[in-house]
C-alpha cells in the first residue's frame, strides 16, 4: 500500500477510486504558412471559443464561490483580450509567415518567462495564470479533445500533476469528494479554492502520479497530509472512523458559531477573522466571528491596471461595515510592497523589498494615494464600527505624520458637509522590532495595536520565509518572539489600551495558550479556523496559561516551549 506524502491543503478525509486528470500533449510544432489571413482568422476563432468558455466558468464561480474567486477568471480574460499579449502573436504570424499555435506559444513563453523571473509572489502567479490562458486557446488551435472536470458524473478523487484554477473552480462538489497534486503549496490557487470547496486537499507530493492509476483506491488525508493508494481493508475502516470522527468535530465546532469566547476562569477574548473582500464577510459571519481584525484593503488595488477611485473604495468599506453590524472591523490602509506590488504604479526595482518603499512609507510619499483611501474610510465610518490601522510603523513621527494627513481630510470632509463618526478608534501594525521595543511610548498615542507576525517573527529572526534554506528560522514560539509579544502587550495594558494579533500565529493551536497567558485581547485569523480557535480556548484557563507562558520566556529554544505547551492538557 503505497503511502505519499504532501501538504495539507484542504481540511477533511476523503474515499474514492481514482481520477487522472490529465491535460493532452500541447506541444507545437513551426510551419511555414502561405495564407496569413487564415491563420489570423484561425488564432481569432480560438480566442472567441476560450472567451466563451471563461465566461462560462466566471458565470458558474461567481454563483458558488463569490465574487473573490470569480476576479480569477476575469484576469484570464483580461490576458486574453489584451493587445500586449495578442498584437503580438498576430505580427509573427504575419511577419514570419509562422502558424497561429507556434507563434501563441513562442509570444506567451516570453511573459511567463519573465513573470517567473520576477521577485513579487503576485507577479509569479500571473505566469501561471498566462499559462492557463494559453493551454485554453493552444487546445483549440490544436483541436485537443480537453476533458472537462465539469463533467465527472461519479464520485472520485482527482489526481493531477497540477490543478490550474479553471479546472478547480470546475470542480463538481457531489462527485469530487477530494484531490491530490504533484505540485502546489498552501497558498496556490488549487489549494485556496480547495478550501472554499471545502474538499479535502493534498499538494506537493511529488509522485502521486507515478504511484497510482485510473480506478485505484484512494484515500485524501486532508488533515495530514497523505494519499493512500489501494489501502487494505482494515485501513480503509480506520479512515472512515477518522473521517466520521472529523464530521463530528466540525459539527460540535458548529455549535459554538454563536457562543461568546470565554476561558474556564471567565475572561472574555475576541476572536476575528482576516478578510481581504467584501465577499469574505459571508465566512466571518458563518463562521462566529466576532469582528474583522484584519481587512487588507490592497486587493482592491491589485488585478487591476489604475488605481481605485474614492468612491470605489468607499463602496467597499461601507458594504463590509454594514454586512458586519457594529461589529467592529479593522482596517489596513494600503499595505503594497514587498511580495506584493502594484505594476501601474511603476515603482523602482530593490535589491531587497520587504525592507524597502512600502506600506505607509509608500503612502507618506504618495499622499495622493494614501489620502484618496483616508477620504474613502472617512466617509464609510458612519456605516459602522470603524478601526483604522497603519502598517509597517517604524517610528512615532511616521505614525504622528499618517494621523495628522487623516485629520486633515476629516476636517476637509466635515467643512463640505460630510458626516463622519467620531468613534474611529486609530492604532497601528506592529510588525518591526523597534516599534515592539518602543511600545510603551506608542502605547500612549495610539489606540490599538495588532501584532502582525508573520512580518515580526522575519524581521527579529534576520529570516526571510519565503526563503526555504532559512525556513528553519521563522520560529513562532521562540522566547524572543515571545518577549516581544509581552512587552507590546503590558506596554499596551498600562495605558488602557487593547493588542490584537492578525499574523498566521493567532490561528495556531499551539501558540493559543501562550497568547491567552501573555494577555491578548483579540486573535484575528482565517474565518475558518475561528471555531476551532473557540473551542480551544473555552477548555483553558487563563490563569493557568499566565503560568505556563511565564515558564515559556525562561526557555531557550523554541523546541522546548513547544514541548511544554504539548504538555498540558487541552
Amino acid at each position: 500500500m503505497p503511502n505519499v506524502s504532501g501538504i495539507a491543503a484542504s481540511a477533511g478525509i476523503a474515499i474514492a477510486r481514482a481520477f487522472i486528470l490529465e491535460h493532452p500533449d500541447y506541444s507545437v510544432e513551426k510551419r511555414s504558412i502561405t495564407d496569413v489571413d487564415a491563420e489570423i482568422a484561425k488564432l481569432e476563432a480560438a480566442l472567441e471559443k476560450s472567451e466563451a468558455e471563461l465566461q462560462a466558468i466566471k458565470a458558474r464561480t461567481l454563483q458558488e464561490l463569490g465574487e473573490k474567486k470569480a476576479e480569477i477568471f476575469e484576469s484570464h480574460l483580461l490576458i486574453l483580450n489584451d493587445p500586449e499579449l495578442i498584437d503580438p502573436v498576430k505580427s509573427k504570424i504575419s511577419d514570419e509567415k509562422v502558424n497561429a499555435e507556434f507563434a501563441l506559444e513562442e509570444t506567451a513563453a516570453t511573459f511567463i518567462q519573465m513573470f517567473e523571473n520576477m521577485k513579487s509572489a503576485y507577479l509569479q502567479e500571473r505566469a501561471a495564470d498566462m499559462r492557463d490562458v494559453t493551454k485554453r486557446v493552444l487546445g483549440h488551435l490544436l483541436g485537443l479533445q480537453v476533458v472537462n472536470p465539469a463533467e465527472i458524473s461519479e464520485e472520485v478523487i482527482v489526481l493531477a500533476e497540477d490543478l490550474t484554477p479553471s479546472d478547480t473552480a470546475q470542480l463538481n462538489r457531489k462527485y469530487v469528494l477530494g484531490f491530490a497534486t504533484n505540485i502546489g503549496g498552501r497558498t496556490s490557487h488549487s489549494a485556496i479554492m480547495a478550501r472554499s470547496l471545502e474538499i479535502p486537499a493534498v499538494v506537493g507530493t511529488k509522485e502521486v502520479l507515478t504511484q497510482a492509476k485510473n480506478g485505484d483506491l484512494i484515500i485524501v488525508d486532508g488533515l495530514d497530509g497523505h494519499v493512500l493508494i489501494n489501502p487494505e481493508d482494515s485501513v480503509v475502516e480506520e479512515y472512515k472512523s477518522k473521517q466520521a470522527a472529523y464530521a463530528a468535530q466540525v459539527a460540535e465546532w458548529r455549535k459554538l458559531r454563536d457562543e461568546p469566547t470565554v476561558t474556564v476562569d471567565g475572561v472574555h477574548v475576541e476572536l476575528a477573522a482576516n478578510i481581504g473582500t467584501p465577499n469574505d464577510v459571508a465566512g466571518v459571519l458563518e463562521n462566529g466571528g466576532e469582528g474583522v481584525g484584519l481587512y487588507r484593503t490592497e486587493f482592491l488595488y491589485m488585478g487591476r491596471d489604475k488605481l481605485p477611485s474614492e468612491d470605489v473604495q468607499y463602496n467597499a468599506y461601507k458594504t463590509v461595515l454594514e454586512k458586519m453590524e457594529g461589529k467592529p472591523v479593522v482596517v489596513r490602509t494600503l499595505d503594497i510592497g514587498g511580495d506584493k506590488e502594484l505594476p501601474y504604479l511603476d515603482l523602482p526595482k530593490e535589491m531587497n523589498p520587504f525592507l524597502g518603499f512600502r506600506a505607509v512609507r509608500l503612502c507618506l510619499d504618495r499622499q495622493d494615494i494614501f489620502r484618496t483611501q483616508l477620504r474613502a474610510l472617512l466617509r464609510a465610518s458612519v456605516h459602522g464600527n470603524l478601526r483604522i490601522m497603519f502598517p509597517m510603523i517604524a517610528t512615532l513621527g511616521e505614525f504622528r505624520e499618517a494621523k495628522a494627513i487623516l485629520l486633515e481630510e476629516k476636517e476637509k470632509l466635515v467643512a463640505e458637509g460630510t458626516q463622519v463618526s467620531d468613534s474611529i478608534q486609530l492604532g497601528i501594525m506592529v510588525e518591526i522590532p523597534s516599534t515592539a521595543v518602543l511600545a510603551d511610548q506608542f502605547a500612549k498615542e495610539v489606540d490599538f495595536f495588532s501584532i502582525g507576525t508573520n512580518d515580526l517573527i522575519q524581521y527579529t529572526m534576520a529570516a526571510d520565509r519565503m526563503n526555504e534554506r532559512v525556513s528553519y528560522l521563522y520560529q513562532p514560539y521562540n522566547p524572543s518572539i515571545l518577549r516581544l509579544i509581552k512587552m507590546v502587550i503590558d506596554a499596551a495594558h498600562r495605558e488602557g489600551r487593547w493588542v490584537g494579533m492578525c499574523g498566521e500565529m493567532a490561528g495556531d493551536a499551539t501558540a493559543i495558550p501562550l497568547l491567552l497567558g501573555l494577555g491578548l485581547d483579540e486573535f484575528s485569523m482565517s474565518a475558518t479556523s475561528i471555531l476551532p480557535a473557540r473551542s480551544q480556548l473555552t477548555k483553558l484557563s487563563q490563569a493557568d496559561m499566565k503560568e505556563l507562558a511565564a515558564k515559556a520566556l525562561d526557555m531557550q529554544t523554541a523546541e522546548q516551549v513547544v514541548e511544554l505547551v504539548q504538555s498540558i492538557e487541552q
